[in-house]
């Protein structure tokens, strides 16, 4: 059975930043693509960044870029967003997401709030 697991959401204040974790198992983890989704209320969910199998190659959203990084570690299973300079338009559920060739993956998300 395949379980992704994300952690590390809070309330934050403007400014400042979270790391989102995302555990995988039951899953190949090495071959999927792994993204960071969010959707906030009234919104439609949106892609916030991926990488790809083996770390080769990173994407960002342009209303994020600059301010996330995404890593993986294979070892362990788990993918990582780290978040910065957050403000309150970030506020939103981040999911985790795996995907291979046509299949996929969700989480069942972290809630992110930023605010003073």
């Amino acid at each position: 059975q395949v379980q992704l697991v994300e952690s590390g959401g809070a309330l934050v204040q403007p400014g400042g930043s979270l790391r989102l974790s995302c555990a995988a198992s039951g899953l190949t983890f090495n071959i999927y693509t792994m993204s960071w989704y969010r959707q906030a209320p009234g919104k439609e969910r949106e892609l916030v960044a991926s990488i790809t199998r083996f770390g080769d190659s990173t994407a960002y959203a342009d209303s994020m870029k600059g301010r996330l990084t995404i890593s993986r570690d294979d070892a362990k299973n788990t993918v990582t967003l780290q978040m910065d300079s957050l403000t309150p338009e970030d506020t939103a559920v981040y999911y985790c997401k795996a995907t291979f060739l046509k299949t996929s993956y969700w989480g069942q998300g972290t809630q992110v709030t930023v605010s003073s």
